[in-house]
């Protein structure tokens, strides 16, 4: 694969607590995803997928290794830079689409514009632009009560995309969806990777995990195992051995 690695996660340990209430989360994780790719996540429930996702996008940071976007250590950063970092590079998509009840779709979406900095006009031509993108430039004026589970979703991918951000984190984005509905959203966001952004898909579901170019299995914060992989044979071999 000839694109440039976006993410790349290396040797990434995170440990809650201290002593008898030490909890390891993370156990030396390697990862590394790609302009243009999607990489999904599973795991048994406790396995680190929610973490390994809060640690990738700055929301939380690891007790030991290193985590690089687009060439920036976030891991190094303090709370001011990663909070920088994550409103001009990182998106996420949540289960629960997180929209506010009192802004309009365009006004969601062009929200992390302006508290960037951008001017209203130039944040709004982008939100209409990202809203196109996911096919919901006739609901722009529409709030989310207004709008369906999968419009709803749909006006998250865009927010989570909008303007110069290229990485997108996606936790349980189907969770809350009807099958049909689920599809769709994937659909949308395999397209917006296809289209040169880097993906990062935690889910549960083998159906919706089928539409990422990798998958990568956790099991008691390690990786166990990687299914259509590209990572280097060592890694491989170590997570054949730890499963």
């Amino acid at each position: 694969m000839s694109d440039p690695i976006l993410l790349p996660v290396e040797g990434v340990r995170r440990v809650h607590g201290s002593g008898a209430r030490e909890v390891v989360a993370l156990d030396g994780v390697d990862l590394t995803v790609r302009l243009g790719e999607l990489v999904a996540v599973m795991g048994p429930s406790g396995s680190g997928k929610s973490t390994l996702l809060n640690v990738a996008g700055g929301l939380d940071t690891p007790t030991s290794g290193s985590v690089t976007i687009a060439g920036d250590v976030i891991s190094e950063m303090d709370a001011k830079g990663r909070a920088g970092l994550r409103r001009k590079r990182i998106g996420y998509v949540f289960q629960d689409f997180n929209l506010i009840p009192a802004l309009t779709a365009a006004e969601n979406v062009s929200l992390p514009r302006e508290l960037d900095g951008v001017s209203l006009r130039q944040a709004r031509k982008e939100a209409r632009s990202a809203l196109a993108e996911v096919g919901l430039e006739k609901q722009a004026r529409r709030f989310p009560d207004e709008l369906s589970g999968g419009q709803q979703q749909r006006g998250a991918i865009a927010r989570a995309l909008v303007g110069p951000r290229r990485l997108v984190l996606a936790d349980e984005p189907t969770g809350a969806l009807d099958s049909v509905t689920g599809e769709a959203v994937m659909r949308v966001l395999r397209a917006r990777v296809d289209a040169g952004a880097a993906g990062l898909l935690v889910t549960h579901e083998p159906r919706f995990a089928a539409w990422a170019d990798r998958t990568v299995f956790l099991r008691d914060g390690k990786v166990v195992d990687s299914t259509g992989t590209d990572e280097p044979e060592g890694l491989l071999a170590d997570a054949s051995a730890g499963a």
